[in-house]
């Protein structure tokens, strides 16, 4: 007989454990994780599991600025303060509380709490929205043989691998707004391997970039052939030139030494020099030359 009211007495605290259990799963407050591209369309879900009519709905926006956005039943009446356009009700309040936000940017990331007021009570929903940028990714060579990738203005930090495997080093830059580029360095040999493939993987993308390296090293000799034959042939010509005023000055001494060149003595100051005589007659002979005598009148 004890041992029977033992057994009832652990399986009643089992079951009162088992309620209390319950209870804290059903009171407790839902917590949802967001992960979206931006662009893209953000769900924000709110939770209400009773067949009760709401009373209100309230949300509130912890982001870059603070948001508020609610909704009266029996007023039927929305109140919208300091959110952007951007956020509104998926449906409508009254069957679907959630809230979309469309497109969504860096901007929206945060702690988002939706609140339900009821007869039977407020319920509490919770929701944390991340949001996923994706990378640009370049592949680029220089002269000296070495190969950069490179995932730019990505959130989170995107992966950077390389095939074949090889050595690389890898850099960071952190954005103020969230974002990170991604720099990876490697030096490869074309002749042992003419193609290179950067790998970048991401949440949001992942990107396989190829490189032919036997092309670029074909400019590169083209290039240094190109140089080198330039250069031969400003030696080349002046050489030639070298030779031909060579050739000119042997020409000059052979003819034997020139004339020498006589130069009259010029005076540091000039002479001064008496003005040539006047003939008056013939000046006044020259002026009365054309004159008619006829108009002259006394």
């Amino acid at each position: 007989m004890k041992y029977l009211l033992l057994k009832m007495a652990q399986t009643r605290a089992v079951l009162a454990a088992l309620l209390c259990l319950l209870i804290n799963l059903v009171q407790r407050p839902a917590y949802n994780m967001v992960n979206v591209e931006a662009g893209h369309e953000a769900i924000l879900s709110c939770s209400y599991l009773s067949k009760v009519p709401l009373l209100m709905v309230i949300w509130r926006m912890k982001s870059s600025t603070y948001c508020f956005l609610a909704y009266r039943s029996d007023k039927n009446e929305t109140r919208k303060v300091n959110c952007s356009e951007r956020m509104t009700w998926k449906y409508s309040p009254n069957s679907d509380p959630a809230l979309r936000i469309y497109p969504v940017n860096l901007g929206d990331e945060g702690n988002y709490t939706c609140e339900i007021v009821s007869s039977n009570g407020n319920f509490l929903s919770f929701s944390s929205l991340t949001v996923i940028v994706p990378p640009t990714v370049t592949l680029t060579s220089d002269r000296s043989g070495v190969v950069v990738c490179q995932a730019s203005s990505g959130k989170p930090a995107a992966e950077i691998s390389w095939m074949p495997a090889n050595n690389h080093s890898t850099e960071e830059v952190h954005h103020p707004n969230g974002t990170v580029t991604r720099v990876s360095y490697i030096g490869w040999d074309s002749s042992m391997h003419p193609t290179v493939t950067c790998l970048v993987t991401h949440p949001a993308t992942n990107k396989t970039l190829s490189l032919d390296l036997s092309y670029v090293s074909l400019k590169l000799h083209y290039l240094l052939i190109g140089g080198s034959a330039s250069v031969a042939a400003v030696i080349c010509f002046g050489v030639i030139l070298c030779l031909v005023f060579r050739c000119k000055a042997s020409r000059k001494s052979a003819r034997g030494p020139a004339a020498p060149i006589t130069t009259k003595n010029f005076r540091s100051t000039p002479q001064h020099k008496e003005p040539p005589a006047v003939n008056l007659s013939a000046l006044s002979e020259s002026i009365y030359m054309n004159y008619n005598p006829r108009i002259m009148r006394v």
